[in-house]
């Protein structure tokens, strides 16, 4: 193959006209001498080969060290040729195989068998220990082929599981014997190897019944209900028990008859100097130089927010559970509290305490004025309802059916101010009659404890909600609710309010939100008002709504104030107001911007 290069080569340098001086013929000589000692072998073989055909050049000729001087002008560049492609030597010992990476946790092309199962470039690791050296074809070791009956495995496993113990995998079954055994083998001695399929020791006879007669004898005939030959009818307790049961025989007798003999003793506390006024008024009349007029059946024009706090009526002890404003004029605001207290609070002039209501024993739960508040119910939870004199202080009667009342409210309309409704604990509402005493009418339709009672339509009918989740409407001393609203997404809502022009209800949900429903006719859910933004999980808020029906206020868990926009469901408005739960807003029925919040922390502030 070289030999024809070198000919052509020489073909195509005579084929080329002869410049001045280009080509002489010791030039042209040395030039096949160096082309076919250029492709010739690296061998020595070879270069003897090379040396005896052609004749040796010269180591000093020009041309030889024609690289080395710089560019003559003039004078015509010699060609320097490469070879491209050597041959290279390759030692057979050497592995050209495709190595893989163990390290690799993916493979983009398909290897072979012996790749993958390649051993690994490099040294032996001398610090691996011997465990980690030995032949493993899982993380925790060598594990050998072996076949096991499906049920023999099962067998075992459930032995194990019961005796604690069970044969041996390593050990040939055919030859049983205590080493056979792993976990527990002294049980396993003792119980001969039994599994949990074989039978165990004989049971003990059945107990025998005493005989019945025969059927015909309908008077002596037992059949299947005879006692046992050996059944004893009386169980004696042992003496140390019969201490124990005596003792607390004693205790509820104790706590039974304390509860019956003394539901607590009424008594009231007058904080102002004269009950009276020059004119024989007290405090119940409305005052009427206050700078706005009370008795006026007129709503405000407009509302506005209000942006800070002006007064707080500090008296209780422990939290606030609700507030009450004097009928229709509002200048007086009842209290109830966990500290079993009811106080009556002026909300204009001096803002005193003008009296302490004290005759519950347990913490009061809801308080509810009548109509003209001269008088106001309150419910606690020593299980009485009780009913309280406005200006003299004094506790008329007392209610109870040995259920703790969560709401009380009397009937609006002014020819049944002598009955009221309270929802209780045992899923009833209960219906009493003040002048008997006695319970007249009861409601018991909901499947939890009665949270909430509004009256609506005129008073022909009320709204009562529940912890079952539902919402019931009933018409007065019907038993049987003719609405029932529960939807699988609804929560409980133990606070509700009818709006000003009784059109709506605003229902505080348990998933943080106010829900807005119909009060008239169908009690729909309004979806388009619905007031978020605010914490209330697990605390009976009360809503409120401004007179105007601008805005809608309620507290929350965090004892904020917050105000919506009533038309746009908007959060305008947020006022830390209390440093615990704010449980009750109240937006004064003839200001403009007066709102009272209660809260845990005992305190009752005025905000303007």
């Amino acid at each position: 193959m070289q030999m024809w290069s070198l000919a052509i080569y020489c073909a195509v340098l005579l084929s080329r006209p002869p410049a001045s001086g280009e080509f002489t013929t010791s030039k042209m000589s040395a030039a096949i001498a160096s082309l076919v000692s250029y492709g010739s072998d690296s061998d020595s073989e070879n270069e003897s080969e090379s040396n005896t055909s052609v004749e040796k050049v010269d180591p000093v000729s020009p041309d030889a060290t024609a690289h080395l001087k710089p560019l003559q002008s003039g004078q015509t560049m010699s060609l320097a040729l490469l070879n491209s492609a050597p041959e290279v030597a390759v030692k057979e010992a050497v592995e050209t195989g495709t190595h893989l990476d163990p390290s690799l946790k993916e493979v983009t092309y398909n290897p072979t068998y012996e790749t993958m199962f390649a051993p690994e470039f490099g040294p032996m690791n001398p610090f691996k220990s011997q465990q980690m050296a030995a032949p493993r074809n899982m993380l925790s070791g060598y594990a050998e082929p072996a076949h096991l009956n499906d049920f023999m495995f099962e067998q075992e496993r459930r032995t194990f599981a019961t005796y604690g113990y069970a044969l041996d995998p390593s050990v040939d079954t055919h030859q049983v014997c205590t080493s056979s055994y792993i976990g527990a083998v002294d049980e396993a001695e003792k119980n001969k190897g039994l599994t949990v399929f074989e039978s165990g020791p004989k049971k003990s006879e059945k107990r025998k019944k005493v005989k019945g007669g025969e059927a015909e004898e309908i008077d002596s005939f037992l059949g299947p209900w005879a006692k046992y030959a050996d059944e004893k009818d009386v169980a004696k307790p042992s003496e140390d028990e019969q201490k124990e049961l005596d003792e607390i025989t004693a205790k509820r007798q104790k706590k039974g008859r304390n509860e019956e003999e003394a539901p607590a003793e009424e008594k009231t506390i007058l904080h102002v100097k004269e009950m009276y006024d020059y004119q024989g008024r007290s405090y119940l009349h409305v005052p009427q130089d206050v700078g706005i007029n009370l008795r006026s059946a007129d709503a405000p024009d407009k509302c506005y927010l209000p942006k800070k706090q002006i007064h707080v009526w500090s008296g209780h002890t422990k939290g606030v559970s609700g507030i009450r404003l004097f009928p229709s004029s509002g200048h007086l605001l009842l209290s109830s509290s966990m500290d079993c207290k009811i106080k009556l609070w002026e909300v204009y002039g001096e803002r005193r305490c003008v009296r302490t209501f004290i005759g519950h024993s347990k913490a009061v739960r809801d308080i509810c004025f009548n109509n003209t508040g001269t008088q106001f119910l309150s419910a606690a939870y020593d299980r009485y309802l009780k009913l309280w004199d406005s200006e003299t202080g004094q506790c008329i009667s007392r209610f109870t059916n040995r259920k703790v009342p969560y709401c009380v409210k009397f009937n609006p309309d002014e020819d049944k101010q002598n009955l009221f409704v309270a929802g209780m604990s045992d899923k009833k509402i209960v219906q009493w009659d003040i002048r008997t005493g006695e319970v007249v009418q009861e409601y018991d339709r909901h499947l939890g404890a009665v949270n909430t009672i509004t009256f609506v339509d005129e008073n022909r009918r009320f709204v009562s909600t529940s912890d079952d989740k539902s919402l019931r409407v009933w018409e007065w001393d019907i038993p049987v609710d003719f609405k029932y609203i529960a939807e699988p997404s609804m929560h409980s809502m133990p606070a509700v309010t009818l709006s000003p022009n009784g059109k709506w209800l605003a229902c505080q949900s348990m998933d943080n939100q106010i829900l807005i429903f119909g009060a008239q006719n169908r009690f729909r859910l309004n979806k388009k008002k619905v007031f978020k933004g605010h914490m209330v999980a697990g605390y009976a808020c009360q809503v409120d709504f401004s007179p105007d029906m601008s805005y809608v206020v309620s507290g929350d868990a965090d004892g904020k104030l917050n105000i919506w926009d009533w038309k746009t469901t908007k959060l305008y408005h947020r006022i830390k107001a209390h440093d615990k739960v704010c449980i009750s807003a109240l937006w004064h029925p003839h200001e403009t911007s007066k709102v009272i919040t209660c809260g845990w922390d005992g305190q009752i502030k005025l905000w303007d």
